[in-house]
């Protein structure tokens, strides 16, 4: 598994990390009052709520699942489903007589973020297995050291995610179901490391109307991250 660089908990490229701020309001919560759980041990629907409207995920996750339903269970919201099973699998959350409380590791963590950031991201990234969260199910050929050794240099200046799917696997067959090769890269890789916190995405839409996402590096990239090709990233003036 890929290591990341050991940062200290004011480092303030932190507060990039949507995945690590949903764990600490979490375990913070938890520490205070546990949070109630259903009879299946997902968490109840006013804490989904507060969740939802409290965690300032990336995208409009909580205006659009909110406009479909004021009634939303946690896998209406994947980020805290996923949360919660970081937290249980790393022991910083248990549950308990119906209800989710952190555990004392958690309660420390909680309030060192850096330390946090260590034990959930690694997991996260690197072991999860992303096509498991993916409309698909769809796994994508690669690994993590090489899209991030290869991501450090193209992502400087900013890159589509098209450009980047082709960049990794070339130009997309003219063939049915075509899409899912992208989607999965999307899912498996993207998505990935923008809920972690190291990668910004932003929708666009070409003189065709047509969708596209434009990915870039946040300030955490460089503070978390150290890579191979770090020597070959060019500068480029930032404002």
């Amino acid at each position: 598994m890929m290591s990341l660089r050991r940062m200290d908990d004011d480092e303030p490229t932190l507060a990039f990390s949507p995945l690590l701020r949903g764990a600490v309001l979490t375990l913070s919560r938890a520490a205070e009052t546990p949070i109630g759980l259903t009879a299946t041990k997902a968490f109840k629907r006013d804490y989904v709520h507060w969740a939802l409207t409290h965690f300032d995920w990336p995208g409009r996750a909580a205006e659009d699942i909110l406009a479909v339903s004021k009634v939303v269970n946690e896998a209406d919201f994947p980020p805290l489903e996923l949360i919660h099973f970081l937290l249980i699998h790393c022991k910083l959350g248990r549950h308990f007589k119906g209800t989710f409380r952190a555990t004392k590791e958690g309660v420390r963590l909680a309030s060192s973020p850096a330390s946090l950031f260590a034990e959930l991201i690694p997991l996260y990234l690197f072991e999860v297995d992303h096509s498991a969260f993916s409309r698909t199910g769809e796994a994508v050929f690669g690994n993590w050291d090489t899209w991030l050794n290869v991501m450090n240099v193209e992502l400087e200046g900013g890159k589509t995610e098209s450009d980047l799917y082709r960049l990794f696997y070339g130009e997309l067959p003219d063939e049915p179901f075509a899409w899912r090769k992208p989607y999965a890269f999307g899912s498996c890789v993207l998505r990935p490391l923008e809920w972690a916190g190291l990668v910004s995405i932003t929708s666009i839409r070409d003189h065709d109307g047509k969708l596209d996402y434009v990915v870039t590096k946040t300030p955490l990239w460089q503070a978390a991250l150290q890579l191979e090709t770090d020597d070959m990233v060019p500068k480029f003036q930032r404002h």
